[in-house]
């Protein structure tokens, strides 16, 4: 079970990299608005859900402060992206170009963007399995979260391999896309470590991983989601994916 959960952002990522060898063209501008809209609502739902609202039963004990350690962990979360925006050259997928210039290639530069937003992804499925292994807890937080993550990479995956395919052949196009997600199970294993070390923590670091989650919809999916031209399209997959996500967690609670 804790193999799954902490490669399953792998591995769903590398079968959306797969459709490199069974699509003969690229997503088209509708296709993308929907799948990246379906991914911004599932994030949404997992930092609620399966972050935040435990960050703040974590802290309970302090009362109607509660929502201090939360709040401050979100708002780290924020900032650590905004921070690392300006420190790592990347490329998204609409073009938009961030970082310091550099003479990396372009696919590179993809890479990275993709490598950044998984970064927050298995470090809030880390947090969440090291909190349940320090306190006894169930994994069902961590596995839900791991599902969602898993859900959104399949797009995510195809959205990077897919441009690629072009200038780098199938098989390079599905490695790049693959290996974008191998960050996963890297920050995976040390949330978890970091979690068990400082059960104490807890609230501030689950609530970390959400707000850099939340950053990377706002300031990523949705503007690469080009929602503005497709918006009744784009609204309704992120409502959906924040309703399965919902669904989910309640499911296997």
């Amino acid at each position: 079970m804790l193999f799954l959960i902490i490669f399953l952002g792998l591995i769903s990522t590398s079968l959306g990299s797969a459709l490199v060898f069974f699509l003969r063209g690229d997503l088209s501008e509708k296709k993308e608005t929907l799948f990246l809209g379906f991914a911004s609502g599932v994030m949404i739902a997992a930092s609620i859900w399966s972050l935040l609202i435990p960050a703040l039963e974590y802290s309970e004990s302090l009362g109607k402060l509660s929502f201090l350690p939360p709040s401050i962990g979100f708002l780290l979360g924020a900032l650590f992206l905004v921070l690392i925006d300006h420190i790592v050259p990347h490329l998204h997928l609409n073009g938009d170009e961030e970082g310091p210039q550099t003479r990396l290639g372009r696919n590179t530069r993809l890479f990275l963007a993709m490598t950044i937003h998984n970064f927050p992804e298995g470090l809030g499925v880390g947090f969440a399995l090291g909190a349940a292994l320090s306190d006894g807890g169930s994994y069902s937080p961590a596995l839900t979260l791991a599902l969602a993550m898993a859900i959104q990479n399949m797009p995510e995956g195809a959205a990077i391999s897919l441009p690629m395919r072009k200038e780098n052949g199938k098989l390079k196009a599905f490695l790049f896309g693959s290996l974008s997600a191998v960050v996963e199970p890297i920050s995976a294993l040390l949330g978890m470590m970091l979690s068990s070390l400082f059960l104490g923590l807890s609230p501030y670091m689950l609530s970390f991983s959400a707000g850099a989650m939340i950053f990377v919809v706002a300031e990523d999916l949705i503007p690469e989601s080009k929602i503005e031209e497709h918006p009744h399209q784009g609204a309704l997959a992120l409502i959906f994916g924040f309703l399965v996500m919902m669904i989910l967690d309640v499911m296997l609670a």
